[in-house]
């Protein structure tokens, strides 16, 4: 590539299989959420792009006009634009392009929900973690089978149960077998979520390693 897209991590993983895309929240980057991939789907590989969207000096991955309310225009050239990279960074690194996972967090979150709905069949499957719902698409994508674990929290104040819940149910209109792990919490990413998508991950041999 002449120009980098996406400042980025890129770990390889021990062997052939599975690659986890991760999408931090706003204000993170691309060295937060590695970790959480490491626990969830120990050996896989990991691309982790940073946001290219600065919101009061925070990166975020597409601009928004309120708390809570998207500027729909820009999520769409910036969610087309990252499964583009995807593909780029899949023939740079010698990955699997058709055996992407995506762990998103928050904001993460909603561009990996949104590039599900808008640009189906690059990602294989997505862990959520407090998500909201970035957009309605139309015409409705064909989802069926696609795997979603959705990590929410009852007194989430960015992204509500009722949000949460509506996100599911769009999810499952358009085909996709969604799990949902409720916390007593808020906003915040914990381990207990964390634990339970890697739970959901193994429990099924999705990403083909055992618990």
């Amino acid at each position: 590539m002449s120009e980098e897209k996406f400042i980025h991590r890129y770990l390889p993983g021990a062997g052939p299989g599975p690659t986890l895309l991760l999408l931090h929240g706003t204000g993170g980057n691309e060295n937060d959420l590695l970790p959480v991939g490491k626990i969830i789907a120990p050996g896989m590989s990991i691309i982790s792009p940073r946001g290219n969207v600065l919101e009061r000096g925070m990166n975020r991955y597409f601009r928004r006009l309120a708390e809570g309310v998207f500027d729909l225009e820009d999520l769409q050239f910036r969610t087309h634009e990252l499964a583009d990279w995807i593909a780029e960074a899949a023939a740079r690194y010698g990955f699997d392009a058709g055996n992407v996972w995506a762990v998103g967090l928050s904001n993460g979150a909603n561009i990996a929900a949104a590039m599900a709905f808008l640009r189906p069949g690059v990602l294989r499957g997505a862990v959520l973690f407090h998500p909201m719902v970035p957009l309605e698409p139309e015409p409705a994508p064909d989802l069926t089978g696609f795997p979603v674990f959705i990590g929410a929290g009852q007194v989430d104040p960015m992204s509500p149960p009722q949000e949460t819940k509506r996100l599911a149910d769009l999810l499952k209109a358009y085909g996709a077998d969604v799990s949902i792990h409720w916390t007593p919490g808020g906003h915040a990413l914990t381990n207990t979520e964390v634990q339970a998508a890697r739970e959901w991950l193994s429990a099924a041999g999705r990403l083909g390693f055992a618990r």
